[in-house]
C-alpha cells in the first residue's frame, strides 16, 4: 500500500520505493530506506509530515505514493 494511504498515527514499515535512481537517492538521503519504520504525523494541504528515524520530514503526496509500506 502506498504511504499516502496510511492512517495518521499507525506505525508502518517501508517495503519498497518506486522511482528512478535520482528519486530513490533523494529519499534515501532523508532516511526513507527499505525496512525503516515510519509514522504519518499529519496531512496538510495534500502534503504529509512523517516521523522517520527520529526526525520529522515533510513530503508531497506524489512522493508518498512512491513509498510502499
Amino acid at each position: 500500500m502506498p504511504l499516502a494511504l496510511a492512517k495518521t498515527g499507525d506505525l508502518q514499515t517501508i517495503q519498497k520505493i518506486n522511482g528512478n535512481d535520482e528519486i530513490k537517492a533523494f529519499l534515501e538521503s532523508l532516511g526513507f530506506v527499505v525496512g525503516a519504520n515510519i509514522t504519518v504525523v499529519s496531512e496538510i494541504h495534500g502534503n504529509m509530515i512523517v516521523n522517520i528515524k527520529g526526525s520529522r520530514v515533510a513530503i508531497s503526496k506524489a512522493m508518498a505514493n512512491r513509498i510502499l509500506v
